[in-house]
Protein backbone atom coordinates (compact mmCIF):
# COMPACT_ATOMS: atom_id res chain seq x y z
CA UNK A 1 0.00 0.00 0.00
CA UNK A 2 1.00 3.88 -0.01
CA UNK A 3 2.64 4.11 3.25
CA UNK A 4 6.01 3.17 4.16
CA UNK A 5 6.08 1.12 7.45
CA UNK A 6 9.85 1.53 8.13
CA UNK A 7 9.08 5.59 8.17
CA UNK A 8 12.85 6.04 7.09
CA UNK A 9 15.13 8.36 8.88
CA UNK A 10 11.84 9.78 11.10
CA UNK A 11 11.14 6.47 12.51
CA UNK A 12 12.47 7.27 16.12
CA UNK A 13 11.00 10.16 16.19
CA UNK A 14 7.22 8.74 15.20
CA UNK A 15 7.70 6.01 17.47
CA UNK A 16 8.65 8.87 19.90
CA UNK A 17 5.49 10.39 19.42
CA UNK A 18 3.09 7.35 19.12
CA UNK A 19 4.58 6.14 22.40
CA UNK A 20 3.95 9.48 23.97
CA UNK A 21 0.77 9.86 22.56
CA UNK A 22 -0.41 5.89 24.11
CA UNK A 23 0.81 7.05 27.54
CA UNK A 24 -1.42 10.43 27.48
CA UNK A 25 -4.33 8.48 26.01
CA UNK A 26 -4.59 10.74 23.21
CA UNK A 27 -6.35 11.03 19.68
CA UNK A 28 -6.76 7.16 18.71
CA UNK A 29 -4.73 5.84 21.89
CA UNK A 30 -7.72 7.27 23.59
CA UNK A 31 -9.95 3.73 23.01
CA UNK A 32 -8.38 0.71 25.16
CA UNK A 33 -9.10 -1.26 21.72
CA UNK A 34 -6.62 0.49 19.21
CA UNK A 35 -4.49 -2.09 19.41
CA UNK A 36 -6.07 -5.64 18.75
CA UNK A 37 -6.09 -8.44 20.69
CA UNK A 38 -4.48 -11.52 18.54
CA UNK A 39 -7.07 -13.59 20.47
CA UNK A 40 -9.83 -12.17 19.15
CA UNK A 41 -9.78 -12.87 15.27
CA UNK A 42 -13.48 -11.25 15.11
CA UNK A 43 -11.86 -7.91 15.86
CA UNK A 44 -9.40 -7.62 13.63
CA UNK A 45 -11.29 -9.35 10.73
CA UNK A 46 -13.30 -6.07 10.89
CA UNK A 47 -10.27 -4.01 9.80
CA UNK A 48 -9.70 -5.64 6.43
CA UNK A 49 -8.19 -3.10 4.24
CA UNK A 50 -7.47 -0.70 7.08
CA UNK A 51 -3.75 -0.63 8.82
CA UNK A 52 -3.95 -1.88 12.73
CA UNK A 53 -1.56 -2.74 15.09
CA UNK A 54 -2.32 -6.79 16.73
CA UNK A 55 -0.38 -7.56 19.69
CA UNK A 56 -0.51 -11.08 21.33
CA UNK A 57 1.41 -14.44 21.78
CA UNK A 58 3.28 -16.27 18.63
CA UNK A 59 2.00 -20.03 19.24
CA UNK A 60 3.97 -21.67 16.18
CA UNK A 61 6.46 -20.08 13.25
CA UNK A 62 6.33 -22.77 10.47
CA UNK A 63 7.05 -22.55 7.01
CA UNK A 64 4.36 -23.84 4.05
CA UNK A 65 5.97 -23.35 0.48
CA UNK A 66 7.35 -20.12 -0.20
CA UNK A 67 6.00 -18.01 3.12
CA UNK A 68 6.62 -18.23 6.95
CA UNK A 69 3.81 -18.34 9.15
CA UNK A 70 3.80 -16.88 12.81
CA UNK A 71 0.47 -18.13 14.14
CA UNK A 72 -1.50 -16.72 16.73
CA UNK A 73 -3.46 -19.04 16.80
CA UNK A 74 -4.07 -23.21 15.86
CA UNK A 75 -6.53 -22.89 13.36
CA UNK A 76 -5.30 -21.68 10.22
CA UNK A 77 -8.98 -20.52 8.71
CA UNK A 78 -9.74 -18.71 11.65
CA UNK A 79 -6.96 -17.38 13.81
CA UNK A 80 -4.54 -14.59 13.24
CA UNK A 81 -1.13 -14.71 11.39
CA UNK A 82 1.52 -12.65 10.29
CA UNK A 83 2.70 -14.17 6.67
CA UNK A 84 6.46 -13.20 5.70
CA UNK A 85 7.74 -14.37 2.65
CA UNK A 86 10.80 -16.60 2.43
CA UNK A 87 12.89 -14.58 0.54
CA UNK A 88 12.86 -11.72 2.92
CA UNK A 89 13.80 -14.05 6.28
CA UNK A 90 16.76 -14.01 5.22
CA UNK A 91 16.67 -10.11 5.70
CA UNK A 92 15.41 -10.46 8.97
CA UNK A 93 17.84 -12.55 9.91
CA UNK A 94 20.50 -10.41 8.99
CA UNK A 95 19.22 -7.67 10.83
CA UNK A 96 19.56 -10.58 14.17
CA UNK A 97 16.01 -11.61 13.63
CA UNK A 98 15.69 -15.62 13.53
CA UNK A 99 11.89 -15.54 13.02
CA UNK A 100 11.68 -19.28 14.48
CA UNK A 101 13.29 -17.34 17.98
CA UNK A 102 9.73 -15.64 17.81
CA UNK A 103 7.92 -18.46 18.60
CA UNK A 104 6.10 -18.10 22.42
CA UNK A 105 7.27 -14.66 22.09
CA UNK A 106 4.49 -11.47 22.94
CA UNK A 107 4.65 -9.55 19.90
CA UNK A 108 3.00 -6.34 18.62
CA UNK A 109 2.95 -6.24 14.71
CA UNK A 110 1.70 -3.37 12.50
CA UNK A 111 0.58 -3.37 8.63
CA UNK A 112 -2.67 -3.49 6.77
CA UNK A 113 -5.28 -6.12 7.62
CA UNK A 114 -6.13 -9.21 4.73
CA UNK A 115 -7.68 -12.32 4.71
CA UNK A 116 -6.99 -15.91 3.98
CA UNK A 117 -8.41 -18.22 5.97
CA UNK A 118 -8.32 -15.93 9.02
CA UNK A 119 -7.02 -12.75 9.00
CA UNK A 120 -3.64 -11.80 8.41
CA UNK A 121 -0.95 -9.25 8.54
CA UNK A 122 1.93 -9.29 5.84
CA UNK A 123 4.98 -8.49 7.21
CA UNK A 124 8.31 -6.87 4.91
CA UNK A 125 10.00 -4.90 6.88
CA UNK A 126 11.40 -5.80 10.52
CA UNK A 127 10.34 -2.80 12.12
CA UNK A 128 6.98 -3.56 11.64
CA UNK A 129 7.20 -6.14 14.36
CA UNK A 130 8.20 -4.76 18.33
CA UNK A 131 7.82 -6.38 21.57
CA UNK A 132 6.14 -4.40 24.18
CA UNK A 133 7.75 -3.40 26.83
CA UNK A 134 10.88 -4.07 25.37
CA UNK A 135 13.38 -1.04 23.90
Amino acid sequence: MGIDIAMGACRAELMAAEASARQRRQGIWADPAAIKNAENPGDILAQIGRFALVEGKVVSVRQAGATVYLNFGRRWTRDFAVTISRRMAGSFEAQGLHLKSLENQHIRVRGWVGVRGGPRIEVRRIEQIEWPGRQ
